[in-house]
């Protein structure tokens, strides 16, 4: 008897299959398939369950890949094995949803109209940015969604008003018209001080109206009893926030230093704004729990994201300060997307005080978003191997170290021939006096330049310390903490392993089953300008850009030379590089990711959109979510169609079409 291995790609030639020390030359058949015949008796045992491994080599492409067969009980059973399953998804931001029903931003309830449009394209994730509430000061810097007031509480702009008990009346039309049609600069987006100021507004008058009843509720109370221990002081902490004018509780006179006991004598005569901010987290976690509800319903799934840092004035530093370094600040080093690092303000973890009680605030907050949530994405999962830490005095990136490390002693250095104290080249220690770090900036400074001879003996050291002096160190760190984590929540893990990027992280990533994130623009090879999506590993997400990143239509027009270069060499374009990124160009990029060995092929919208001229704005630029060298930044943008439209659209079927065709489920 035999068995028959059916492989998907549409690139290269001559596949062989190699598997158990044989190989056997792959069939083309049809719609982009490759097929070949095994015999049973080589690889199964009766009825006992096994597990192999086997290759694909594209000769053609030269290119391998490697996938594990699911174990296989009463293999005579069995007519074909395939190869692991894969699926679809698309990457949207809540505040970007635009529905009918709707209040001048994307919400909660809205999402379940995106499950109908995944459902009819078949795909079946939805990727969604922090949904966590932002509201520090009422301007347009709260729109930053990586930058929660609380890592547990959701954002009040995503609640559906009428849901929440207010009514639909001439008042509530006439704003929700107005708020719909916000036009700044030409293009329709989120006027999001204005949304959450009406929001606010409307909802205190439900509340006024509503709280002694619902607050007896039985679902009420359960919310209460289940939350209570983030929700009080969350609720306290927007109530200061707001007598105060300030969320930097450093400024709140007594009630800078979280107790218990002083809070509660102060919520005697408080008692209705606590009660208030408990009553919207009420409401938001009845409607996202009802979107997961439909979700599961059609087999589709959300996933979340888990930001890295969190808000230096949150209620989490303020309840736990003992947890976080407030005397730094965690950021990025020099990268593709700014010369000068980045600095995102947030304190950095004090891992040694959480691992005294088993890490029992992450796993709290974890396992709140797997309420939610079945995947998640760990933003910069290098954090938990090591983080690039800024002292709290400087603004550059340039400033920072990578912390924990093993900085040099300053006998090493002078060892090596240098000057420790040189502050050109070297930084010492803030938590170490006498260890020092080579600055990640030094090769562009004077002092470097005076190094004359000297020059390539300080590359060896810098290269030695950034790339492999500390592998082992940090792998051993993320170990300590990373399985435990994972091991506190059931959702499936994807780590955003873009940038500078350790040795260890691909194989700790790959011993926890933690799935890499991989982008064409951002190849992993240093030996290549684009990655090509035939050549991922399966344990990845594919995706065609980040929302720190242009969409493929803008990405186009950023620079001439590079999409040259892309047009001829990526998708086999001939002649002359159109100036626009065509449908038909769009058409093709998104195939190439959807008929990509891995995993989950996750696309922002604006891309799957980009197939279809009418459902895209006529600035490409217009559909960017963030400019990460640019900071405080805007978020802002809206999808151009209703969902309601969408889900009408002809362009449903054609996705629909080329997911399936791609293999995709």
């Amino acid at each position: 008897m035999k068995f028959t291995i059916e492989y998907h790609t549409r690139w290269g030639e001559n596949l062989v299959l190699r598997s158990a020390g044989k190989s056997w030359p792959m069939s083309y058949v049809p719609d982009g398939k490759w097929s070949v015949e095994l015999p049973a008796e080589e690889f199964f045992d009766g009825e006992a369950e096994r597990e192999y491994f086997y290759e694909v080599v594209c000769d053609g492409l030269s290119t391998r890949h490697e996938w594990r067969l699911h174990s296989l009980k009463a293999a005579e059973k069995r007519e074909e094995i395939h190869e692991g399953w894969k699926g679809a998804g698309t990457a949207i931001p809540v505040f970007a949803l635009r529905s009918e029903d709707d209040f001048g931003v994307g919400e909660f309830l809205d999402l379940k109209k995106m499950v109908d449009w995944a459902v009819l394209t078949g795909q079946t994730f939805l990727q969604l940015l922090p949904v966590n509430d932002t509201t520090m000061f009422g301007t347009i810097d709260d729109s930053y969604p990586y930058n929660a007031n609380s890592t547990f509480a959701l954002h009040p702009q995503f609640i559906n008003l009428p849901a929440a008990g207010v009514p639909v009346d001439k008042e509530y039309l006439k704003l929700q018209k107005q708020l719909n049609s916000f036009v700044k600069d030409g293009r329709p987006e989120t006027d999001y001080v204005s949304v959450n100021r009406e929001k606010r507004r409307l909802l205190r008058k439900a509340f006024d109206a509503n709280w002694k009843s619902l607050s007896r509720t039985k679902a009420y109370r359960n919310f209460l009893a289940a939350n209570r221990e983030w929700l009080i002081p969350y609720s306290r902490f927007c109530a200061l926030r707001d007598e105060f004018g300030t969320p930097d509780f450093s400024q709140w006179g007594e009630f800078a230093v979280y107790d218990e006991a002083r809070l509660e004598r102060w919520n005697k005569n408080h008692r209705s704004e606590t009660d208030f901010n408990c009553f919207l987290q009420f409401h938001l976690d009845a409607q996202f729990r009802q979107v997961r509800d439909y979700a599961h319903s059609k087999g589709v799934v959300l996933k979340g994201d888990l930001p890295i840092g969190i808000s230096r004035t949150s209620a989490d530093a303020w309840q736990f300060p003992k947890l976080f370094n407030m005397d730094s600040q965690a950021g990025a080093p020099p990268d593709a997307f700014s010369a000068d690092g980045q600095n995102w303000g947030f304190p950095t973890y004090n891992w040694e005080k959480m691992a005294e009680d088993d890490y029992a605030w992450w796993k709290a907050r974890l396992g709140k978003m797997s309420e939610y949530f079945d995947a998640f994405r760990i933003d910069h999962i290098l954090g938990f191997f090591r983080i690039w830490e800024i002292p709290l005095r400087f603004k550059s990136g340039l400033e920072g170290y990578f912390s924990p490390a093993l900085p040099y002693s300053a006998q090493e250095v002078r060892n090596m021939g240098f000057d420790p104290c040189d502050a050109a080249l070297f930084l010492e220690d803030p938590r170490k006096e006498g260890y020092y770090h080579p600055k990640i900036g030094a090769r562009s400074t004077e002092s470097y330049r005076n190094l004359g001879w000297r020059q390539g003996g300080f590359d060896d050291m810098y290269n030695e310390f950034f790339y492999r002096r500390n592998n082992r160190f940090w792998k051993d760190k993320a170990m300590q903490k990373l399985p435990a984590l994972l091991d506190s929540t059931g959702m499936l893990a994807c780590g955003e392993d873009l940038g500078m990027i350790p040795a260890t992280v691909p194989e700790v990533m790959s011993s926890l089953r933690i799935l890499s994130l991989e982008i064409q623009r951002m190849p992993k090879s240093t030996e290549v300008e684009f990655a090509h999506p035939a050549d991922y590993p399966y344990l990845s997400v594919c995706t065609t850009s980040t929302h720190d990143m242009n969409p493929i239509r803008a990405w186009w027009e950023e620079d001439r030379a590079v999409t040259d270069r892309f047009y001829h060499k990526m998708i086999g374009g001939q002649g002359e590089t159109p100036v626009f990124c065509e449908p038909w160009i769009c058409r093709r990029i998104l195939e190439q990711h959807l008929w990509s060995p891995a995993m989950l092929t996750i696309l922002p919208l604006q891309d799957y959109l980009s197939i279809k001229p009418e459902l895209c704005t006529e600035n490409p630029d217009d559909e960017r979510i963030n400019v990460p060298a640019i900071s405080p930044y805007y978020w802002r943008y809206r999808m151009k169609p209703c969902v309601e439209d969408l889900l009408a659209d002809d362009v449903t079927a054609s996705l629909r079409a080329m997911i399936r065709e791609c293999g995709r489920k």
